[in-house]
Protein backbone atom coordinates (compact mmCIF):
# COMPACT_ATOMS: atom_id res chain seq x y z
CA UNK A 1 0.00 0.00 0.00
CA UNK A 2 2.38 2.69 -1.24
CA UNK A 3 6.17 2.60 -1.16
CA UNK A 4 8.92 3.91 1.06
CA UNK A 5 12.64 3.97 0.24
CA UNK A 6 11.96 1.82 -2.85
CA UNK A 7 10.34 -0.97 -0.83
CA UNK A 8 6.72 -2.01 -0.81
CA UNK A 9 4.95 -0.64 2.25
CA UNK A 10 3.19 -3.26 4.37
CA UNK A 11 0.51 -1.62 6.51
CA UNK A 12 -1.31 -3.39 9.30
CA UNK A 13 -4.59 -2.15 10.80
CA UNK A 14 -5.74 -3.42 14.18
CA UNK A 15 -7.78 -2.39 17.20
CA UNK A 16 -5.97 -0.33 19.79
CA UNK A 17 -4.64 -2.09 22.89
CA UNK A 18 -4.27 0.49 25.64
CA UNK A 19 -1.93 -1.69 27.69
CA UNK A 20 0.74 -1.91 25.00
CA UNK A 21 -0.08 1.04 22.79
CA UNK A 22 -0.68 4.04 25.05
CA UNK A 23 2.87 5.39 24.86
CA UNK A 24 2.94 5.01 21.06
CA UNK A 25 -0.37 6.88 20.65
CA UNK A 26 0.79 9.72 22.89
CA UNK A 27 4.03 9.96 20.92
CA UNK A 28 2.13 10.00 17.61
CA UNK A 29 -0.27 12.70 18.79
CA UNK A 30 2.68 14.77 19.98
CA UNK A 31 4.06 14.79 16.43
CA UNK A 32 0.75 15.78 14.83
CA UNK A 33 -0.54 19.32 14.59
CA UNK A 34 -3.95 19.29 16.18
CA UNK A 35 -6.82 21.71 15.77
CA UNK A 36 -9.55 23.05 17.98
CA UNK A 37 -11.15 19.70 18.72
CA UNK A 38 -8.03 17.61 18.92
CA UNK A 39 -8.05 16.33 15.35
CA UNK A 40 -5.83 17.15 12.43
CA UNK A 41 -5.28 16.95 8.72
CA UNK A 42 -3.97 13.44 8.39
CA UNK A 43 -2.28 13.73 5.01
CA UNK A 44 -2.66 15.72 1.82
CA UNK A 45 -6.01 14.08 1.25
CA UNK A 46 -7.53 13.45 4.64
CA UNK A 47 -8.44 14.49 8.13
CA UNK A 48 -11.34 14.35 10.53
CA UNK A 49 -13.34 16.61 12.74
CA UNK A 50 -10.80 19.39 12.75
CA UNK A 51 -12.17 22.78 13.69
CA UNK A 52 -9.01 24.86 13.64
CA UNK A 53 -9.51 28.43 14.76
CA UNK A 54 -7.16 30.99 13.21
CA UNK A 55 -7.24 34.76 13.56
CA UNK A 56 -4.40 37.02 12.44
CA UNK A 57 -1.91 34.17 12.42
CA UNK A 58 -3.14 32.75 15.76
CA UNK A 59 -4.44 29.23 16.12
CA UNK A 60 -6.25 27.51 18.98
CA UNK A 61 -5.05 23.91 19.33
CA UNK A 62 -5.92 21.11 21.70
CA UNK A 63 -4.24 18.03 23.07
CA UNK A 64 -5.94 15.06 24.72
CA UNK A 65 -5.16 14.27 28.34
CA UNK A 66 -5.13 10.76 29.79
CA UNK A 67 -7.52 8.22 28.25
CA UNK A 68 -7.19 8.26 24.41
CA UNK A 69 -10.69 6.72 24.17
CA UNK A 70 -12.33 9.40 26.31
CA UNK A 71 -14.29 10.91 23.42
CA UNK A 72 -15.91 7.64 22.36
CA UNK A 73 -15.91 5.49 25.50
CA UNK A 74 -19.38 6.68 26.55
CA UNK A 75 -20.93 4.87 23.58
CA UNK A 76 -21.67 1.15 24.14
CA UNK A 77 -20.02 0.41 20.78
CA UNK A 78 -16.72 2.20 20.20
CA UNK A 79 -13.30 1.49 18.78
CA UNK A 80 -9.90 3.02 18.17
CA UNK A 81 -8.07 1.65 15.13
CA UNK A 82 -4.33 2.02 14.68
CA UNK A 83 -2.17 1.69 11.57
CA UNK A 84 1.30 0.18 11.96
CA UNK A 85 4.22 0.13 9.57
CA UNK A 86 6.61 -2.45 10.89
CA UNK A 87 6.92 -1.76 14.60
CA UNK A 88 5.97 1.90 14.28
CA UNK A 89 2.47 3.28 14.87
CA UNK A 90 1.78 5.67 11.98
CA UNK A 91 -1.95 6.42 12.20
CA UNK A 92 -5.07 6.26 14.38
CA UNK A 93 -8.80 6.87 14.09
CA UNK A 94 -11.65 6.65 16.62
CA UNK A 95 -15.25 5.74 15.98
CA UNK A 96 -18.41 5.14 17.98
CA UNK A 97 -21.94 4.03 17.18
CA UNK A 98 -24.76 5.61 19.12
CA UNK A 99 -28.52 6.16 19.02
CA UNK A 100 -29.56 9.79 18.46
CA UNK A 101 -32.69 11.67 17.47
CA UNK A 102 -33.27 12.28 13.78
CA UNK A 103 -35.29 15.47 14.20
CA UNK A 104 -37.69 17.03 11.75
CA UNK A 105 -40.31 14.37 12.49
CA UNK A 106 -38.31 11.88 10.38
CA UNK A 107 -38.53 8.19 11.11
CA UNK A 108 -35.77 5.67 10.49
CA UNK A 109 -36.53 2.87 8.02
CA UNK A 110 -38.39 -0.11 9.43
CA UNK A 111 -35.54 -2.39 8.39
CA UNK A 112 -33.08 -0.56 10.61
CA UNK A 113 -31.06 -2.75 12.97
CA UNK A 114 -30.95 0.12 15.45
CA UNK A 115 -34.32 -0.85 16.89
CA UNK A 116 -32.59 -3.15 19.36
CA UNK A 117 -31.00 -0.19 21.13
CA UNK A 118 -33.89 2.23 20.94
CA UNK A 119 -35.54 4.01 23.90
CA UNK A 120 -39.10 3.09 24.96
CA UNK A 121 -41.55 2.40 22.15
CA UNK A 122 -43.29 5.76 22.52
CA UNK A 123 -40.23 7.57 21.18
CA UNK A 124 -38.41 4.97 19.05
CA UNK A 125 -39.61 6.41 15.74
CA UNK A 126 -37.62 9.60 16.31
CA UNK A 127 -34.27 7.84 16.79
CA UNK A 128 -31.66 6.36 14.47
CA UNK A 129 -28.30 4.62 14.86
CA UNK A 130 -25.43 6.89 13.78
CA UNK A 131 -21.65 6.51 13.64
CA UNK A 132 -19.24 9.27 14.58
CA UNK A 133 -15.70 9.27 13.13
CA UNK A 134 -13.12 11.41 14.89
CA UNK A 135 -9.52 11.65 15.99
CA UNK A 136 -7.93 10.75 12.63
CA UNK A 137 -4.17 11.27 12.74
CA UNK A 138 -1.30 10.17 10.53
CA UNK A 139 2.39 10.56 11.31
CA UNK A 140 3.91 13.49 9.37
CA UNK A 141 6.61 11.16 8.04
CA UNK A 142 4.07 8.72 6.57
CA UNK A 143 1.60 10.96 4.77
CA UNK A 144 0.51 10.75 1.12
CA UNK A 145 0.60 6.96 1.37
CA UNK A 146 -3.13 6.27 1.66
CA UNK A 147 -3.04 5.59 5.40
CA UNK A 148 -5.90 7.97 6.14
CA UNK A 149 -7.98 6.35 3.41
CA UNK A 150 -7.36 2.88 4.80
CA UNK A 151 -8.27 3.95 8.34
CA UNK A 152 -11.52 5.64 7.27
CA UNK A 153 -12.58 2.64 5.19
CA UNK A 154 -11.96 0.23 8.03
CA UNK A 155 -13.75 2.49 10.53
CA UNK A 156 -16.80 2.75 8.26
CA UNK A 157 -16.89 -1.03 7.86
CA UNK A 158 -16.73 -1.46 11.62
CA UNK A 159 -19.63 0.98 12.13
CA UNK A 160 -21.72 -0.53 9.33
CA UNK A 161 -21.33 -4.02 10.82
CA UNK A 162 -22.84 -2.67 14.04
CA UNK A 163 -25.94 -1.31 12.36
CA UNK A 164 -25.05 2.35 11.85
CA UNK A 165 -27.22 3.88 9.14
CA UNK A 166 -25.25 7.11 8.84
CA UNK A 167 -21.70 8.26 9.57
CA UNK A 168 -20.77 11.80 10.55
CA UNK A 169 -17.57 13.82 10.86
CA UNK A 170 -16.78 17.49 11.49
CA UNK A 171 -14.13 19.86 10.26
CA UNK A 172 -13.82 23.50 9.15
CA UNK A 173 -14.53 25.08 5.81
CA UNK A 174 -10.87 26.14 5.66
CA UNK A 175 -9.62 22.56 6.07
CA UNK A 176 -9.59 21.76 2.36
CA UNK A 177 -7.61 18.53 2.78
CA UNK A 178 -10.08 17.04 5.25
CA UNK A 179 -13.08 18.03 3.14
CA UNK A 180 -11.39 16.62 0.03
CA UNK A 181 -10.97 13.21 1.65
CA UNK A 182 -14.43 12.91 3.14
CA UNK A 183 -16.57 14.70 0.57
CA UNK A 184 -14.53 13.74 -2.48
CA UNK A 185 -13.31 10.23 -1.85
CA UNK A 186 -15.91 8.93 0.59
CA UNK A 187 -19.07 10.75 -0.45
CA UNK A 188 -19.79 12.73 2.72
CA UNK A 189 -22.04 15.78 2.33
CA UNK A 190 -21.78 19.02 4.38
CA UNK A 191 -25.11 19.52 6.09
CA UNK A 192 -24.81 21.53 9.36
CA UNK A 193 -22.64 24.53 10.29
CA UNK A 194 -22.53 25.09 14.08
CA UNK A 195 -20.75 28.01 15.75
CA UNK A 196 -18.06 27.65 18.40
CA UNK A 197 -18.35 30.51 20.92
CA UNK A 198 -15.62 30.91 23.54
CA UNK A 199 -14.83 33.44 26.23
CA UNK A 200 -11.78 33.53 28.53
CA UNK A 201 -12.24 33.32 32.30
CA UNK A 202 -10.68 36.28 34.10
CA UNK A 203 -10.02 36.97 37.74
CA UNK A 204 -13.15 38.98 38.57
CA UNK A 205 -16.77 37.96 39.00
CA UNK A 206 -19.20 38.85 36.26
CA UNK A 207 -22.45 40.48 37.35
CA UNK A 208 -25.66 38.50 37.72
CA UNK A 209 -28.61 40.93 38.09
CA UNK A 210 -30.29 40.79 41.46
CA UNK A 211 -33.59 40.40 39.61
CA UNK A 212 -32.44 37.05 38.24
CA UNK A 213 -32.47 33.87 40.27
CA UNK A 214 -30.13 30.99 39.35
CA UNK A 215 -30.60 27.52 40.77
CA UNK A 216 -29.36 24.00 39.97
CA UNK A 217 -31.55 21.07 38.93
CA UNK A 218 -30.79 17.53 40.12
CA UNK A 219 -30.11 15.15 37.18
CA UNK A 220 -33.54 13.43 37.20
CA UNK A 221 -35.36 16.77 37.14
CA UNK A 222 -32.95 18.09 34.50
CA UNK A 223 -33.69 15.05 32.32
CA UNK A 224 -37.41 15.66 32.67
CA UNK A 225 -36.97 19.33 31.76
CA UNK A 226 -34.93 18.56 28.65
CA UNK A 227 -37.47 15.93 27.61
CA UNK A 228 -39.92 18.82 27.19
CA UNK A 229 -37.47 21.40 25.86
CA UNK A 230 -35.70 19.09 23.40
CA UNK A 231 -38.31 16.73 21.94
CA UNK A 232 -36.61 14.08 19.79
CA UNK A 233 -38.96 14.75 16.86
CA UNK A 234 -37.72 18.34 16.73
CA UNK A 235 -34.08 17.88 17.78
CA UNK A 236 -31.17 16.51 15.78
CA UNK A 237 -28.46 14.38 17.45
CA UNK A 238 -30.06 14.33 20.88
CA UNK A 239 -28.46 11.23 22.48
CA UNK A 240 -30.81 8.48 23.61
CA UNK A 241 -28.78 8.33 26.83
CA UNK A 242 -29.43 11.97 27.70
CA UNK A 243 -30.19 11.12 31.38
CA UNK A 244 -26.79 9.39 31.63
CA UNK A 245 -25.08 12.47 30.16
CA UNK A 246 -26.77 14.77 32.67
CA UNK A 247 -25.75 12.47 35.53
CA UNK A 248 -22.19 11.99 34.25
CA UNK A 249 -19.39 12.80 36.69
CA UNK A 250 -18.04 15.44 34.29
CA UNK A 251 -21.39 17.26 34.04
CA UNK A 252 -21.00 19.87 36.75
CA UNK A 253 -24.71 20.60 36.78
CA UNK A 254 -27.78 21.85 34.96
CA UNK A 255 -28.65 25.45 35.84
CA UNK A 256 -31.87 27.40 35.38
CA UNK A 257 -32.38 31.16 35.54
CA UNK A 258 -35.74 32.83 36.15
CA UNK A 259 -36.94 36.32 37.05
CA UNK A 260 -37.55 36.98 40.74
CA UNK A 261 -40.46 39.34 40.09
CA UNK A 262 -41.77 38.63 36.58
CA UNK A 263 -44.28 40.93 34.93
CA UNK A 264 -47.60 39.04 35.10
CA UNK A 265 -48.74 40.69 31.87
CA UNK A 266 -45.86 39.07 29.90
CA UNK A 267 -45.21 35.42 29.06
CA UNK A 268 -42.96 33.70 31.61
CA UNK A 269 -39.25 33.72 30.84
CA UNK A 270 -36.49 31.26 31.70
CA UNK A 271 -33.12 29.96 30.50
CA UNK A 272 -31.37 26.64 31.05
CA UNK A 273 -27.98 25.11 30.25
CA UNK A 274 -25.70 22.31 31.43
CA UNK A 275 -21.95 22.46 32.07
CA UNK A 276 -19.37 19.85 31.06
CA UNK A 277 -15.92 19.88 32.67
CA UNK A 278 -13.42 19.11 29.91
CA UNK A 279 -10.38 20.18 31.95
CA UNK A 280 -9.74 16.54 32.86
CA UNK A 281 -9.72 15.23 29.29
CA UNK A 282 -8.14 17.90 27.09
CA UNK A 283 -5.99 21.01 27.12
CA UNK A 284 -6.16 24.02 24.81
CA UNK A 285 -3.24 26.19 23.78
CA UNK A 286 -2.96 29.36 21.68
CA UNK A 287 -0.03 29.48 19.29
CA UNK A 288 1.21 31.95 16.70
CA UNK A 289 0.24 35.05 18.70
CA UNK A 290 2.17 38.28 17.96
CA UNK A 291 4.74 39.28 20.56
CA UNK A 292 2.89 42.57 21.15
CA UNK A 293 -0.31 40.73 22.07
CA UNK A 294 1.55 38.42 24.43
CA UNK A 295 3.20 41.41 26.13
CA UNK A 296 -0.07 43.33 26.37
CA UNK A 297 -1.93 40.45 28.03
CA UNK A 298 0.98 39.86 30.42
CA UNK A 299 0.92 43.54 31.35
CA UNK A 300 -2.82 43.40 32.05
CA UNK A 301 -2.32 40.40 34.33
CA UNK A 302 0.47 42.19 36.19
CA UNK A 303 -1.68 45.31 36.59
CA UNK A 304 -4.59 43.25 37.85
CA UNK A 305 -2.42 41.50 40.43
CA UNK A 306 -1.01 44.82 41.66
CA UNK A 307 -4.29 46.72 41.65
CA UNK A 308 -7.21 44.28 41.87
CA UNK A 309 -9.52 47.10 42.93
CA UNK A 310 -9.37 48.40 39.35
CA UNK A 311 -11.10 45.19 38.18
CA UNK A 312 -9.06 44.98 34.98
CA UNK A 313 -10.54 42.12 32.89
CA UNK A 314 -7.22 40.32 32.55
CA UNK A 315 -7.26 36.80 31.16
CA UNK A 316 -5.11 33.81 32.13
CA UNK A 317 -1.93 32.88 30.28
CA UNK A 318 -3.53 31.31 27.22
CA UNK A 319 -0.15 30.59 25.63
CA UNK A 320 0.31 27.66 27.97
CA UNK A 321 -2.01 24.61 28.07
CA UNK A 322 -5.34 25.33 29.77
CA UNK A 323 -8.73 23.68 30.24
CA UNK A 324 -12.32 24.68 29.44
CA UNK A 325 -15.91 24.30 30.58
CA UNK A 326 -18.31 23.42 27.74
CA UNK A 327 -21.93 24.58 27.78
CA UNK A 328 -24.56 22.32 26.23
CA UNK A 329 -28.34 22.09 26.10
CA UNK A 330 -28.74 25.88 25.94
CA UNK A 331 -32.39 26.86 25.76
CA UNK A 332 -34.32 30.03 26.58
CA UNK A 333 -37.88 31.26 26.39
CA UNK A 334 -39.85 34.45 26.94
CA UNK A 335 -39.01 38.13 26.48
CA UNK A 336 -36.33 38.02 29.19
CA UNK A 337 -34.86 34.76 27.88
CA UNK A 338 -31.70 36.28 26.30
CA UNK A 339 -30.88 38.27 29.44
CA UNK A 340 -31.44 35.21 31.63
CA UNK A 341 -29.18 33.10 29.40
CA UNK A 342 -26.44 35.71 29.66
CA UNK A 343 -26.83 35.59 33.44
CA UNK A 344 -26.37 31.81 33.32
CA UNK A 345 -23.20 32.23 31.24
CA UNK A 346 -21.93 34.76 33.81
CA UNK A 347 -22.77 32.29 36.58
CA UNK A 348 -20.74 29.55 34.88
CA UNK A 349 -17.86 32.00 34.43
CA UNK A 350 -17.94 32.73 38.14
CA UNK A 351 -17.94 29.01 38.93
CA UNK A 352 -15.02 28.47 36.54
CA UNK A 353 -12.98 31.10 38.39
CA UNK A 354 -12.70 28.63 41.28
CA UNK A 355 -11.00 26.04 39.06
CA UNK A 356 -7.37 27.03 38.31
CA UNK A 357 -7.32 24.58 35.40
CA UNK A 358 -10.20 26.32 33.58
CA UNK A 359 -9.39 29.35 31.44
CA UNK A 360 -12.26 29.34 28.91
CA UNK A 361 -16.04 28.83 28.88
CA UNK A 362 -17.33 27.78 25.45
CA UNK A 363 -20.42 26.53 23.63
CA UNK A 364 -21.18 24.94 20.26
CA UNK A 365 -24.57 26.00 18.85
CA UNK A 366 -26.38 26.10 15.52
CA UNK A 367 -26.00 29.46 13.74
CA UNK A 368 -29.77 29.96 13.54
CA UNK A 369 -30.28 29.09 17.21
CA UNK A 370 -31.53 32.21 19.07
CA UNK A 371 -29.25 31.21 21.95
CA UNK A 372 -26.20 31.95 19.79
CA UNK A 373 -26.82 35.69 19.98
CA UNK A 374 -27.16 35.62 23.78
CA UNK A 375 -23.94 33.73 24.57
CA UNK A 376 -21.04 36.05 25.47
CA UNK A 377 -17.96 35.38 23.36
CA UNK A 378 -14.48 36.67 22.59
CA UNK A 379 -13.82 37.02 18.86
CA UNK A 380 -10.40 35.38 18.99
CA UNK A 381 -11.85 32.36 20.79
CA UNK A 382 -14.82 31.89 18.48
CA UNK A 383 -15.31 30.22 15.14
CA UNK A 384 -18.34 30.38 12.86
CA UNK A 385 -16.99 28.19 10.05
CA UNK A 386 -17.46 24.71 11.49
CA UNK A 387 -18.99 22.16 9.14
CA UNK A 388 -20.55 18.78 9.90
CA UNK A 389 -20.64 16.18 7.13
CA UNK A 390 -22.83 13.08 6.82
CA UNK A 391 -22.88 9.92 4.74
CA UNK A 392 -25.45 7.18 4.26
CA UNK A 393 -23.88 3.82 5.21
CA UNK A 394 -26.82 1.67 4.11
CA UNK A 395 -26.49 -0.34 0.89
CA UNK A 396 -28.94 1.49 -1.35
CA UNK A 397 -29.40 -1.56 -3.57
CA UNK A 398 -30.93 -3.60 -0.75
CA UNK A 399 -32.64 -1.98 2.17
CA UNK A 400 -32.41 1.79 1.80
CA UNK A 401 -35.15 4.18 0.74
CA UNK A 402 -35.01 7.56 -0.94
CA UNK A 403 -35.84 9.19 2.37
CA UNK A 404 -32.57 7.97 3.90
CA UNK A 405 -30.65 10.78 2.16
CA UNK A 406 -32.95 13.56 3.36
CA UNK A 407 -30.78 14.31 6.39
CA UNK A 408 -28.35 16.15 4.11
CA UNK A 409 -31.14 18.63 3.27
CA UNK A 410 -31.62 21.83 5.31
CA UNK A 411 -33.44 21.16 8.60
CA UNK A 412 -37.09 22.02 8.94
CA UNK A 413 -37.78 25.42 10.56
CA UNK A 414 -37.62 25.17 14.32
CA UNK A 415 -35.47 22.03 14.34
CA UNK A 416 -32.86 22.17 17.10
CA UNK A 417 -29.27 20.91 16.94
CA UNK A 418 -27.76 19.19 19.98
CA UNK A 419 -23.96 19.07 20.35
CA UNK A 420 -22.79 16.28 22.66
CA UNK A 421 -19.89 17.59 24.80
CA UNK A 422 -18.49 14.07 25.24
CA UNK A 423 -17.37 14.05 21.59
CA UNK A 424 -15.96 17.57 21.49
Amino acid sequence: MGAMDGKKMVLRLREFDIERGLAAVEELEGRCQVGLCGDETADNSGGNKRRTKKKSGMSLCVEQVGDPLARVRHAPEHVMLVAEYGEEMVGVIKACVKVVSRGGGKEPSSSSSSVKQQPPAATTTAYVKVACLLGLRVSPSHRRLGIATALVKRAEEWCRERGAEHATMATTTSNAASLALFTGRFGYVPFRWPKFLGRPVHAHRLPVPCGHRVFQLPPPLAAAAYARLLPPQGTEFLPADMPALLAHKLTLGTFVAIERDPDPSLPPSFAVLSVWDSTRSMRFRVSGAPALLRASLAALRALDRGAPWMRVPSIPDIFRPFGAYLLYGLRMSGPAGPALLRSLCHHVHNVARKNPACAVVAADVAPDDPAAAAVPRWRRFSCDKDVWCIKNLINKDTNATDDDDDWAAPPLPGTLLFVDPREF
